[in-house]
């Protein structure tokens, strides 16, 4: 499937429809909903409360394709379905029965990750292996309701941005079965590092240990067989930060004594961070990245100019477009607006 213009894809949790405005809505071209979850090879989205107002968005903008995202970090149950051939079409037909019950367009899994025991999910080395055959019975059964429904129900997934995601997957395999592949670049310094940094630099810069970067991402996951026109790059509406930071180099490249942790929305970084309370705003033009620092905590963000680099970017390479994780962590649509002005028609 092509498009006419750049995608723009909002992840929107549950709590977050209800603020999706008219306005925003005719901003995106793509909306998914975070997140349906599994549980014994069926999806459920028993917890999810705020479902009904997909019929109202889809009155906003009537183009916008809506999908259901499963998963999300610490989700399980994914190995376990994967693992037999009923269980995988199990999980099909589940998926498939909410994409009729909601009139969605599409499924989005976020597997966080295939192989993988993070956050004390089940994994297994068979999961390489089993994510393609559970891509496959989903495709051949959205198809299947495609068919009969005359349309076509989109596939795509959320896939860590680093090395560790290629070698757990067949992405070569995995992505005939997919519309689109979303990267996420973002998260790719932090919880797991007392080295601090950009969380989601588009391009890596001088000083930097761990070197991945939008950029450096784009380039693995093409070179592990995924074609551009496939690739969806992550953007953040929320920052990372670390304490007890060196006042050198204004606390970009700096050994800390704690990880990363989740830090200030970007409402919460316009109004009580951003050259506010001790905080200054630097800017890395190599990274083509914004960062804070007040002497002792150093926070990594996304603003409205990282998001004009990264959509140059998309325009340069010609790569699908963008996402972002998440919709209601910018009350002023600052950073929508900044990527519909660069993207949009």
């Amino acid at each position: 499937m092509t498009y006419s213009t750049p995608i723009v894809t909002a992840y929107a949790t549950d709590e977050s429809l209800p603020l999706l405005t008219q306005e925003d809505a005719n901003r995106l071209t793509h909306l998914n909903i975070a997140f349906g979850l599994v549980r014994d090879h069926e999806v459920h989205v028993d917890d999810m409360r705020n479902m009904s107002y997909v019929r109202a968005i889809k009155s906003y903008n009537p183009k916008l394709n809506i999908l259901l995202s499963i998963g999300g970090w610490g989700a399980g149950g994914f190995s376990e379905a994967a693992s037999s051939i009923e269980g995988r079409q199990t999980f099909a037909k589940t998926s498939v029965n909410l994409l009729k019950k909601y009139e969605l367009d599409g499924l989005d899994i976020d597997w966080e990750y295939p192989s993988y025991a993070a956050a004390g999910i089940q994994a297994s080395p068979k999961d390489r292996i089993t994510f393609t055959l559970l891509l496959k019975e989903l495709r051949e059964q959205l198809d299947q309701q495609g068919q009969a429904d005359n349309r076509r129900y989109l596939l795509t997934i959320a896939a860590g941005a680093d090395q560790y995601y290629i070698d757990g997957t067949e992405m070569d395999k995995v992505q005939d079965y997919l519309d689109l592949i979303q990267l996420m670049t973002y998260d790719m310094r932090g919880g797991f590092q007392t080295l601090t940094g950009h969380h989601t630099n588009l391009y890596t810069p001088s000083g930097d240990l761990f070197r991945i970067s939008v950029q450096a991402s784009v380039q693995l996951f093409m070179e592990a067989g995924v074609p551009a026109e496939k690739i969806v790059i992550g953007a953040a509406f929320y920052s990372r930060q670390w304490q007890g930071v060196p006042n050198i180099n204004h606390g970009l490249h700096q050994m800390t004594s704690s990880f990363g942790g989740y830090g200030a929305t970007y409402s919460q970084l316009t109004a009580n961070f951003i050259d506010k309370n001790g905080f200054q705003r630097y800017w890395d033009d190599e990274a083509k990245a914004p960062y804070l620092y007040d002497g002792s905590t150093f926070i990594s963000y996304d603003d409205p100019d990282s998001l004009r680099a990264k959509c140059t970017y998309i325009r340069e390479t010609g790569i699908a477009g963008i996402m972002f994780w998440e919709y209601g962590q910018d009350d002023s649509s600052q950073l929508l607006k900044t990527l519909w002005e660069e993207l949009g028609e």
